[in-house]
């Protein structure tokens, strides 16, 4: 049976602000030597879904520095500290989008990397979101207004139009709750 492995040591490499570099090492009770591994230690994140009540799915375009390319996203960030993870997703809806997103509803919770990050992303949905405002990035974001319609969602996944795998998981678990009536009835968007 696989066990938990025993944590021996902890070693800050590296903080960087939104994340720190940890190297543990640990052993197995099964007889695995200590060995170090690399734990990115970081805040959990949140993505939303915001759906405006004509089915229109508000998302932002952005750069990436990672994969240095455009990328196609809900809106998303992280949960700052002592911050509900709901909170969270209403304030970076407002400040990446300018809409306002009310009455969240939880898809749950997800492990980005367990291999190495050691944090959750919070996913939900959020209906009848309305313009609030203009987008409010921090200097170092910029981001684009850009809405689809929902029932288009599912072939723009399956195309790699939409490739950030946080995003596409938390759409694909809107799909499944929706399809499977896990959504409240008032707020089922099919057309």
């Amino acid at each position: 049976m696989i066990e938990k492995w025993q944590r021996l040591a902890s070693k800050l490499l590296l903080d960087l602000r939104i994340l720190k570099v940890l190297e543990v090492t640990a052993s197995s009770k099964r007889g695995i030597a200590p060995h170090p591994f690399y734990v990115f230690d970081t805040v959990d994140w949140i993505n939303v879904l915001p759906i405006t009540s004509d089915g229109q799915v508000v998302f932002v375009k952005q750069y990436r520095h990672g994969s240095d390319e455009i990328s196609l996203e809900i809106p998303g960030g992280m949960v700052d500290p002592g911050e509900a993870p709901e909170v969270a997703a209403a304030r970076e809806c407002l400040e990446e989008s300018g809409f306002s997103a009310s009455g969240l509803i939880s898809l749950g919770a997800l492990r980005p990397n367990p291999a190495i990050f050691n944090n959750f992303l919070h996913t939900f949905v959020a209906f009848d979101v309305q313009h609030a405002g203009e987008i409010q990035n921090t200097a170092t974001e910029e981001t684009e207004l850009v809405l689809l319609d929902l029932e288009v969602l599912p072939q723009m996944m399956l195309d790699g139009e939409i490739d950030h795998a946080l995003v596409v998981a938390t759409i694909w678990r809107y799909f499944y709750a929706r399809a499977h009536g896990l959504m409240p009835s008032d707020h089922r968007v099919d057309r």
